[in-house]
């Protein structure tokens, strides 16, 4: 057969085009990026990609320090600059450093112990003793989301078998050895990397407790070249410089700029291994911190601008666009289709039953998998309280696909110490406080019962002891039976003046029988015995002091979809108790009803409740009656300045939001003034304030990792001039001396003991 002479032609420049190209690959210079540690200042890498992606610069092998080696490992498993961009932007990075679900997703007992008790109190107790959680966060949510960036969801990414040689560096805390990752899975290596010392719980993996590599290997230089021996080197430097000596003032920032220069001594160490042929990268970013992940888009685009401006170099080591495509290629995850879970597997389990964790799943078998959908459901999993960490992975079984979840049970579980502390201080009542203290043991049993013994110590005292059964394993039944003794001091006032001050002890036991409304509340019914006893301790006596004996029914409704314990900015809430008081004592069927609503409307945030408290059989004892006063309680009026024997409330606020916590915290701070207005049914001690009280209150607070905090606030009270008769008790030794007249009379314009400035701290 002969060929034509122009075909030959066209054949024999295609194969000599096709020979040059092989030519120019083969010399082409290998490439190593090393892409440093900096917290949010690393979202700069991802500016970087893009430059070296649009200049169409391949990579032979990659090594990375923290958020480096988050970038790093993204990339490798094929994650582009521009979905890496997206995610960041999605993500909720203020939430993701916050371990625990949205308040409202927390089962109403424990939120009943997130009031009572300091969060970060939680200390084990252990064969080993006190033994105290590794860190201020866990990384639950952060583990989550690493496994969505990455597409875990089509199998856990295995370092070794990604497309270029990839190295991530962390540090064990125990010896201080630098800890290389080069194969195993990557976002287990990711999260090592990542593990901020102080802020995140140490990584635990084959037995040692890996943390943030940067403080041994920073900008893994070394690493990089032992990893694919580069001709040339891409190093990006985005790690923190060193505070000016004025700037170091503070523990923080002590502390700040001994881990700098520690980096810094390690960065400098890299940097010195650069060679004439490397390219060196140092974004500017100046007035961003390794905790700004908000401003992640902004280092970025630093990141991409210096890129930018070295691209005269970067351009010396691009490909051609066919050759450049082929080399990307390799990057193209071959699914994009979410995966179908034929079966699922809850594996590691000591304690908690496996159906506990399956009845929170809403993730069913023949189904796709849905990975937002079951990392909502393991992070509620996770604030259920009595694991460290929960994680999933997808595993090929056979024909089908595994999900398996792998909770890890506390070590410091399942017994726990936990604290409370309430501290309040008002310029007329002087300063009060109370110290919380309990033993709580969880899993007693394979239904998980509890058992919880408080004791509080301070201006009020008492003890007490609970023990909560579930009835089954996953049964939204249980039973509650408690008992306790309290102390408490109970003020009495005749308009402004304090006349006297009681301390009523109470016993009481209750037995419950309850049903849990999944997450948004309980309902109770049960029975109970209390026994009063008021003692007078300073003032007049304005009431007896005899024992009083009551019991009957108790019915409870309890239902709370607030999104945070204190200072919420969006839900609502529902308490209302009846019970019935039979017995040697006052007669009387006690009830009460408290609706609390917050909506928000940035960057306010409205609130208004509605309260009411009163009998509908007898009237309420002093000892058990309605009292209104104190902080956003009526505001003007000291702590049960008004009381009697029926209380109807009403309460509007407007706060503005003026600034938020830092990184994994929880909380804002707040200015707020709250319109208050109540009436007071026939009063305990005769006075003035009655009818309509009307209180406007102004104040700064907010909620913070130890409870609210409300440093500051000013009341005023608008009262009804009324000329009440002047009341003179005389009274017997020894009270004598204690005994004096006083007078309901007082001006209108008179303000409250309540008000003045406040700090309080109360959890």
């Amino acid at each position: 057969m002969m060929l034509s002479l122009p075909f030959v032609r066209w054949l024999s420049a295609v194969l000599l085009g096709s020979s040059l190209s092989v030519a120019l690959a083969a010399q082409a210079p290998r490439i190593g990026l090393v892409l440093g540690g900096g917290g949010a200042r690393g979202a700069a890498h991802i500016g970087v990609l893009e430059v070296l992606e649009q200049l169409r610069v391949p990579v032979d092998c990659v090594a990375g320090t923290s958020m480096g080696a988050l970038v790093a490992g993204a990339w490798a498993a094929g994650v582009s600059p521009e979905r890496m961009r997206g995610e960041l932007t999605v993500a909720d990075w203020a939430d993701l450093f916050i371990d625990s679900p949205d308040y409202r997703e927390l089962s109403l007992r424990n939120k009943q112990i997130v009031q009572r008790f300091l969060p970060g109190s939680e200390i084990g107790l252990t064969a080993q003793g006190l033994t105290a959680p590794p860190g201020v966060v866990a990384g639950q949510k952060l583990k989550l989301f690493f496994n969505q960036l990455v597409r875990a969801d089509l199998g856990e990414p295995d370092l070794a078998q990604l497309a270029l040689p990839v190295a991530l560096i962390a540090t064990d805390i125990g010896s201080g050895a630098r800890v290389v990752f080069r194969s195993g899975p990557l976002t287990q290596a990711m999260r090592a990397s990542m593990s901020v010392p102080g802020l995140l719980a140490p990584a635990d993996i084959d037995g040692r407790k890996l943390v943030d590599g940067g403080l041994v290997d920073n900008l893994p230089v070394a690493e990089v070249r032992d990893l694919c021996h580069p001709d040339v080197v891409i190093a990006v430097n985005v790690g923190t410089p060193l505070l000016k000596a004025d700037e170091v003032g503070s523990l923080l920032s002590v502390t700040a700029q001994m881990v700098n220069i520690l980096t810094e001594q390690n960065v400098t160490r890299s940097i010195a291994m650069l060679g004439p042929r490397d390219i060196y990268l140092r974004p500017v970013l100046d007035g961003i911190g390794a905790s700004d992940f908000e401003r992640h888009a902004e280092a970025a685009d630093r990141g991409r601008a210096a890129a930018q401006a070295l691209a005269p170099r970067l351009a010396e080591l691009s490909l051609p666009p066919a050759d450049y495509a082929a080399w990307q290629q390799r990057f193209v995850q071959t699914s994009r289709l979410p995966p179908r879970v034929d079966s699922i597997e809850i594996a590691g389990l000591q304690r908690v039953p496996a159906d506990i964790i399956r009845g929170q799943l809403r993730q069913q078998t023949g189904q796709t998998l849905d990975t937002s959908r079951l990392a909502r459901d393991l992070v509620r999993v996770f604030g259920d309280g009595d694991f460290e960490g929960v994680d999933y992975s997808l595993v090929a079984q056979g024909s089908g696909n595994l999900l398996r979840i792998t909770p890890i049970e506390k070590r410091w579980g399942p017994e726990y110490l936990r604290l409370g502390l309430a501290l309040s201080s008002t310029l007329s009542q002087g300063a009060s406080y109370s110290l919380r203290a309990a033993w709580h043991r969880t899993w007693i049993n394979h239904w998980g019962g509890q058992l919880l013994a408080v004791g509080e110590l301070g201006n009020t005292n008492g003890v007490s002891g609970e023990w909560l059964q579930p009835i089954g394993v996953t049964s939204p039944w249980f039973v509650d039976a408690s008992l306790g003794y309290r102390r408490q001091r109970l003020d009495l006032f005749a308009g402004d003046d304090r006349i006297a001050e009681y301390v009523i002890e109470r016993s009481s036991i209750r037995f419950d029988t309850g049903l849990n409304v999944g997450t948004l509340g309980q309902l109770r019914l049960g029975w109970h015995a209390t026994r009063w006893q008021p003692q007078l301790s300073t003032g007049l006596p304005v009431f007896g002091a005899e024992r009083a004996r009551h019991h009957g029914l108790v019915a409870q409704l309890e239902l709370d979809r607030m999104n945070r314990r204190f200072f919420p900015t969006d839900g609502w809430s529902l308490r209302t108790v009846l019970a019935d008081n039979s017995g040697p004592g006052p007669d009387y069927l006690r009830g009460s009803v408290d609706w609390r609503v917050t909506w928000p409307l940035q960057p306010w945030v409205i609130g208004s409740r509605l309260a009411w408290t009163g009998s509908p059989r007898g009237n309420l004892p002093v000892y058990d009656g309605a009292s209104l006063g104190g902080f956003l309680n009526l505001s003007a009026y000291s702590e049960n300045q008004v009381a009697g024997d029926s209380m109807r409330y009403a309460q509007l606020r407007a706060e503005r939001v003026i600034g938020t916590l830092p990184l994994g915290l929880r909380g804002d701070l707040r200015i707020g003034s709250a319109l208050e207005v109540a009436r007071i049914g026939a009063p305990f001690v005769p006075t003035r304030h009655t009818g309509w009280l009307r209180s406007l209150s102004l104040y700064i607070g907010g909620d913070t990792p130890i409870g609210p905090v409300c440093p500051g606030r000013c009341a005023f009270a608008q009262r009804r001039a009324q000329r009440l008769p002047v009341h003179r008790l005389a009274l017997s030794h020894p009270q004598r001396a204690l005994a004096r007249s006083f007078s309901t009379q007082r001006r209108a314009t008179q303000r409250a003991p309540g008000s003045g400035t406040t700090m309080q701290l109360d959890n």
